[in-house]
């Protein structure tokens, strides 16, 4: 099947999950995962899982999009939290329709200054980008503290000085939570949406409990992002094998069992964001 296009995806109004790859286990596992639950899906990788590959983005997104073509579900590619203006720059080289540029460090007039430079290229090669205000907390060296929250007014002008397609926010969520304990601010998800004419994207997703994810997507967050929940399960299935396994040395035999670990967080996710309400018009 051909690529999707995260826009394409994102047009009809329904939440869309969004689920990170370091690996081309975790590619497979997400084909795989968004095959049983019917569901489409968004493949991202960022700028941390290029540095991984040793600042390659070639082989690792390759891999991807041959994952992604070969599924009977529709498939996107997204290169995320892109902070390095030469990654943005080789994302249309690579099968990506989406980017998300990450200039949240930045004062405001900054972030606004560079995202909508960003803006104006990717809009230039026909690709959608993501940026994000009011920090998301749990990022190495992030200053962001858990009350901080995006405000509506702010965001509504960000989003207007920029041009950007859609908006990352912090509502509650935190990056790499291996619980889901967090709890997220609905109603000021719903100011958002009101004030945001482009979608809203819900970054730290894998912290998030379903009751929480279910009534995020009723109040109006369109792209849920998810990569610890992934790592988890990955991590979990290679342990228990290696310790119920301890002489094990060929690597298939344990990352087997850890692409289906994350196929089943995969299908799961799907399950309960496509299960959540629509938003009130």
């Amino acid at each position: 099947m051909p690529l999707a296009r995260t826009a394409d995806l994102l047009a009809s109004g329904a939440a869309v999950a969004a689920f990170n790859v370091i690996t081309v286990e975790h590619a497979e596992a997400i084909a795989a995962g968004a095959e049983a639950a019917g569901r489409p899906a968004v493949l991202q990788i960022s700028e941390n899982a290029v540095k991984f590959h040793g600042g390659a983005l070639a082989p690792i997104a390759s891999a991807t999009a041959a994952v992604a073509r070969a599924s009977t579900i529709p498939l996107a590619l997204h290169l995320d939290h892109v902070e390095s203006v030469d990654l943005l720059h080789t994302a249309s080289a690579h099968d990506f329709s989406s980017v998300m540029y990450d200039a949240s460090a930045l004062p405001y007039a900054e972030n606004v200054k560079v995202t909508a430079a960003a803006a104006r290229w990717a809009h230039a090669r026909g690709l959608w980008l993501e940026a994000e205000l009011g920090r998301v907390g749990g990022k190495p060296g992030d200053a962001h503290t858990p009350g901080v929250r995006t405000d509506p007014t702010e965001a509504a002008a960000f989003v207007a000085d920029t041009g950007v397609d859609a908006l990352a926010v912090a509502v509650g969520s935190t990056h790499a939570m291996t619980t889901r304990t967090a709890t997220l601010d609905h109603p000021l998800i719903a100011e958002l949406r009101d004030a945001v004419p482009v979608p809203l994207v819900l970054h730290g997703s894998s912290g998030v409990p379903d009751a929480e994810l279910r009534r995020a997507v009723a109040a109006g967050i369109r792209k849920v992002n998810v990569g610890t929940a992934l790592n988890t399960a990955f991590t979990g299935a290679v342990r228990a094998f290696l310790e119920a396994h301890p002489s094990t040395v060929d690597p298939r035999r344990y990352l087997a069992p850890a692409r289906e670990a994350m196929a089943a967080t995969v299908e799961r996710f799907l399950t309960v964001i496509g299960a959540a309400a629509s938003p009130a018009p």
